[in-house]
């Protein structure tokens, strides 16, 4: 009797829901500070690592993360409701919590696999941008850049570019910058691009000079990073083919013995 009503309310509630009778918007809206506090500081990043451009809305992804967290956290409840107990309500919360963590953990899963990939983007890029801040300066530079860039980097330069055309000239929006993509070195490399933004004449060259030396070491680095990771991987896989040939020998000389024996 239970799961029929069960069934049918979640089936009124995403018919609901279809029908504009309950919005989502409005739902998150009124309740956009909790929700913010829920959203990790590096979920954007993360999801754009993995999916990039794909990712129009991220606000809109968030919500569906929440609402699978409490469909899954009612559900649970509902599971527990013919023997209502105050640890059943903590478990189906748990249940609820985890549901809505999966997504964030899965995108660590993906950036702590491909983490070497996603670091060399920054001095790659900066390189390219090296080459415009020698002929401009560098809120152009970065402009100009945008359309070239690594996809995940495109959403952050486009607002980095809109703040600095707004009139902030401070380095908050290019620490907001190294804050939204923490990949290696990111802060001090935005520092330096501060610093070369400041156009004191006098100092551009020496500056300039600090930056590519700092790039090149970047990609020296990255280079490095992408061998190594390379080499290891080779490295598994002889160690599992001579498992796997140690394996095989041993089974075919045990087989081999029985056979003796048997014989």
């Amino acid at each position: 009797m239970y799961i029929e009503i069960f069934i049918i309310a979640i089936i009124l509630f995403f018919i609901f829901i279809n029908n504009g009778a309950i919005s989502t918007s409005k739902f998150f809206g009124e309740n956009k500070n909790l929700f913010n506090m829920l959203q990790e500081k590096d979920y954007e990043f993360l999801l754009r690592a993995k999916y990039g451009e794909r990712v129009y809305d991220v606000s809109q992804v968030f919500r569906k993360r929440v609402f699978k967290g409490l469909i899954a956290m009612a559900a649970a409840m509902f599971f527990f409701i013919a023997n209502f107990k105050l640890i059943y309500v903590a478990v189906a919360v748990a249940i609820g919590y985890f549901v809505f963590k999966s997504q964030y953990l899965d995108l660590k899963k993906f950036y702590k696999k491909h983490l070497n990939t996603i670091d060399t983007l920054l001095p790659y890029y900066l390189k390219s941008l090296e080459v415009l801040v020698q002929h401009y300066t560098v809120p152009v530079a970065l402009a100009r850049s945008i359309e070239d860039a690594p996809e995940v980097f495109k959403p952050g330069l486009k607002e980095l570019v809109a703040k600095i055309e707004a009139g902030d000239s401070t380095v908050d929006p290019y620490m907001e910058f190294a804050n939204r993509y923490p990949v290696r070195d990111s802060m001090r490399m935005m520092r330096l691009l501060y610093r070369l933004s400041l156009g004191e004449q006098d100092k551009k060259h020496e500056q300039m000079l600090s930056f590519s030396k700092t790039v090149s070491s970047l990609q020296l680095k990255a280079r490095e990073q992408k061998y190594k990771a390379r080499l290891d991987k080779m490295e598994k896989q002889t160690m599992t083919m001579l498992m796997c040939t140690g394996g095989a020998a041993l089974i075919i000389m045990l087989i081999a013995s029985f056979s003796m024996i048997g014989g």
